[in-house]
Order: C-alpha cells, then sequence, then structure tokens
C-alpha cells in the first residue's frame, strides 16, 4: 500500500479516506466543509459575474454626494435668506434630498446583493443582462424623478413625492432583481440562512413598496398605510437586507464557524415580525389612532437593532478567544462602527424619542431630524460602504491597496455625523419646548434654533469632504486595472 498525500486524503475537499480490513476505499464527507469553504475570505472574487456590482456601487457613491450637496444647501436656508426659494424652495429641496437617499442606497443593496448571492449559491448570476437591464432602468428612473421635481412633477407626498407612473416603474425594476436573484439561488445545493433572509428583504421591499402606490382620500387611512411604506420598508425589508449582508462581510473577514454569526439572522428575523410590525404604532399619535399603539409601537420599535450589535460583537468575541487574525482592519472598523452608530442612532436615539410621554412634544421637530440622520448613517450608509470597502478590491483582484483614504472616509464622516446629529438635537429640543410647549410663533423660535443649525452646517460640511474622499477611493479603485 503506498503512502497517502494529503492532496489524496483529499483534504482540500473536507473527504476523509480510510480503507476497511478488508481493503475496501471508503470516502467520508464532513457535510459542513462546503460551508467552512464558503466563509474563507478569497483574495480575489469566486464568479466573474459577480462584476455587475460594480456599476452599482460607483453610481451609489456619486448619488451620496449629491445628496450631500443637497443636504448642505437645506440647512442652508434655516441660516440665511433663501436666494433660490423661487426656483429650489424648500419642499423641492427635500424631495430631492431624501430621493437622493433612497436611490443612492437601494443602488449600493442591489450591488451587494448581486456581489453576495453567487459566492451563497455556489454558482454564476442567472442573468448578467437582467442585472445590467435593471441598472440603467432604476439609473432612468432615479434622475427622471429627481429632474421632474424642479419642474414640479410630484405626487406631493411627504417622503413618497415620486410620481405613480415612476413608482410602477420601479415595481418592474423590483421585479427583476427578485426574478434575477432567486433564478440564482434556486441552483445551489444548499441554501444558507443568509440566502434565505436576503430573499426575504428584498421581497418584502418590493411588496411594501406598493402600498406607497394608491392614494386614499381619508388622511388618516393614506398615513395609516403612508407608514407601512416609510416604516416597514426602512425598520423591517432594509433591516433584513442590512443584517444578511453584515452576517456575509463578518463571515468573509473573520472567519468564524457560520453557525455563530447566522443565529443572529434568526433572532433578527423575529425582531422584524414581532417587534417591526408592532414598532409601526409609534407613529400613529397624530392620525388618530387607538392610544395602545403609541406605547407598544415606542418600546417595540426600539428593540430592532439589537440582534445586528449582538452579530457583531458575538463574532468579535469568538475572533478573540480563537485568536484569529483579521487582516482586513478597515472593513473591521466600518463593521463594528456600523453596528455601534446602528444601535445609538435607531434604538438609543429612537427609543428616548418614540415614548409616548416624550413623543407628543417632539414627533416632527427637529429632534426626528436628529434620529432620522443618526439612524439612516449607522443603520444603513456606514453598511453600505462596509459591503463596497470589502467587496470592491476583489472586484478588480486587487491584492494589496492602500487604505488610508478610507480610514480618513470612517473618521471624518463618522465624527461629522455624530455633531449634525448632536446639534439637530438640541435645535429640536429648543423647538419642543418653546413652539409645542410655550406656544411661541413658529418663525420667532427658529431665530433661538440658528446656532444650532450654525453647527449642523459645519457638521455637513465635514461630512461632504469625507464624502467627496470617499467617492475619489471609489473612483480610484474601480478605475485600477485587474
Amino acid at each position: 500500500m503506498r503512502n497517502l498525500s494529503n492532496a489524496d486524503c483529499g483534504m482540500q475537499n473536507a473527504e476523509y479516506k480510510s480503507f476497511t480490513p478488508n481493503s475496501e476505499f471508503k470516502i467520508f464527507r464532513d457535510p459542513h466543509s462546503e460551508f467552512r469553504n464558503r466563509n474563507r475570505e478569497d483574495k480575489n472574487m469566486t464568479y466573474e459575474s459577480q462584476k455587475v456590482a460594480l456599476k452599482y456601487f460607483v453610481i451609489s457613491a456619486i448619488f451620496f454626494g449629491l445628496q450631500a450637496i443637497v443636504g448642505l444647501l437645506l440647512v442652508s436656508k434655516y441660516i440665511w435668506p433663501d436666494p433660490l426659494i423661487g426656483i429650489l424652495p424648500f419642499n423641492t429641496a427635500r424631495a430631492i434630498h431624501t430621493n437622493l437617499l433612497v436611490v443612492w442606497m437601494i443602488f449600493g443593496f442591489m450591488g451587494g446583493t448581486y456581489y453576495i448571492v453567487p459566492e451563497e449559491s455556489g454558482t454564476e448570476l442567472f442573468s448578467k443582462k437582467l442585472a445590467d437591464l435593471q441598472f440603467y432602468l432604476l439609473l432612468l428612473g432615479g434622475l427622471v424623478g429627481i429632474v421632474g421635481f424642479l419642474f414640479g412633477w410630484t405626487a406631493g407626498r411627504p417622503l413618497l413625492e415620486l410620481p405613480v407612473e415612476l413608482k410602477w416603474a420601479i415595481v418592474i425594476v423590483a421585479l427583476i432583481f427578485i426574478f434575477n436573484v432567486f433564478m440564482t439561488m434556486i441552483r445551489t445545493k444548499k441554501w444558507t440562512a443568509i440566502q434565505g433572509m436576503l430573499l426575504g428583504g428584498i421581497v418584502m421591499l418590493a411588496i411594501m413598496w406598493l402600498f406607497g402606490i394608491p392614494f386614499f382620500k381619508n388622511l388618516t387611512l393614506d398615513y395609516y398605510y403612508w407608514w407601512w411604506v416609510i416604516h416597514l420598508w426602512v425598520e423591517g425589508a432594509w433591516e433584513l437586507i442590512a443584517a444578511s449582508i453584515m452576517a456575509f462581510v463578518l463571515l468573509k473577514i473573520t472567519g468564524v464557524d457560520r453557525q455563530i454569526i447566522e443565529k443572529w439572522l434568526y433572532v433578527e428575523v423575529a425582531l422584524v415580525l414581532i417587534t417591526g410590525i408592532i414598532g409601526t404604532g409609534h407613529h400613529y399619535y397624530w392620525i388618530g389612532t387607538p392610544k395602545y399603539w403609541l406605547w407598544w409601537g415606542g418600546i417595540f420599535s426600539a428593540l430592532e437593532p439589537v440582534p445586528i450589535i449582538f452579530m457583531v460583537f458575538d463574532t468579535l468575541n469568538h475572533v478573540r478567544h480563537k485568536k484569529i487574525e483579521i487582516t482586513n482592519r478597515l472593513v473591521l472598523y466600518w463593521a463594528v462602527g456600523c453596528a455601534i452608530f446602528h444601535f445609538i442612532g435607531a434604538g438609543v436615539w429612537g427609543f428616548a424619542h418614540t415614548l409616548p410621554v416624550v413623543n407628543r412634544w417632539t414627533h416632527g421637530t427637529q429632534v426626528t431630524a436628529s434620529h432620522g440622520h443618526m439612524a439612516f448613517f449607522g443603520a444603513y450608509a456606514m453598511l453600505i460602504l462596509t459591503m463596497i470597502y470589502y467587496a470592491l478590491p476583489k472586484l478588480k483582484g486587487l491584492e494589496q491597496f492602500s487604505q488610508k483614504r478610507g480610514f480618513w472616509v470612517f473618521w471624518i464622516t463618522t465624527i461629522s455625523m455624530a455633531v449634525m446629529g448632536l446639534a439637530f438635537g438640541v435645535a429640536g429640543v429648543i423647538q419642543s419646548y418653546m413652539w409645542r410647549g410655550l406656544g411661541m410663533d413658529f418663525l420667532t423660535v427658529q431665530g433661538f434654533m440658528r446656532p444650532w443649525f450654525m453647527v449642523v452646517l459645519f457638521g455637513g460640511l465635514g461630512l461632504f469632504t469625507g464624502v467627496i474622499i470617499y467617492i475619489i477611493d471609489v473612483l480610484t479603485l474601480a478605475s485600477k486595472k485587474n
């Protein structure tokens, strides 16, 4: 009998060979080997079709920059007389700002999904052509919508200003996306929790969007379903997608066992189905629904970020105990920062703001703006940047690249957003007390808030600087040759 080498023993394929007393050759396969192999961080992308994510990442970064510019314009309207009021009034600028936010984040989510799905499914993407078609349709729809706002083409509903025609166009884009992802996933031999949650998230994303299309003449009824989009889109579907992307990145950069991370995905599903749906009630104070929704909604809504922060720190705990070396420090910073900022902005800030005794005074004030900016930045902006900084070098085959700009982006944007969030919060407390508590005139109160808007502008300029560095970094990495 010849000596068996490691290759003969199937060490790389996790097959273990042995001989029976009768010299029969038997092979035993480790049932978890496929998942372990999937967990290893490869130096480059695994599948050629993952490259479709590249254009999504680039456009996401550019639209992020545009949103920051409009944000600076908006805060300046609070501080100085507005020379653009006849051309670009506040409501139009706000519609552009918030819709740019949605567009660049959707591009980031879709790009991240198209990178993750082939690798998790163990197969090439079902159709690169469909992914390209979807990209150009979404880009065209986003640009038409933004330009349309400048000419008054709007549905008039706050945060859902897109005209009905463009909303149906987005439904078509979502159906293409779901079909492409699903057809890729069904090719796999084994499903993972990441695949299941990611698919569930994008399906929920499409379904919840449908409730924002019809308009009801009864204002209470209209706003009841309006919150199904505004809340369950963001605190339901987006949370599922975010948790899936975070789980994938953590698996790749740490190499911990899949079961350790995926258990928190199951907790996330439970909390989205329980706290996410019930938590919608914390928005209902102003539309005439029963009082009990306030307490139920306020308490349950604050629990939604809990699984992601536990996922991150439980993973890092296993990394520390097993003494695993994490080489990609930049992505680790973004992942940990995302979990912390998510918990503070969405959890702590959200809980303090949504308690009924507080929310009756602060709803619709700058306290809402403080919570919204910090929650969106922590929960989704930082997550998308985490995914892009992980995937982009691999898409370009870069084993080594300078992370200096990435760290500059991390510190500048996080500090700047913290300054903005706190300044918005102070302005909101002043507004709540003077306007709603003391009954002072709305415009008179704006004068007392102006110094804090100056602080917001200072933080916004810092954020814009960080975003410009980020765009330069993304374009530099994307333009490098393999």
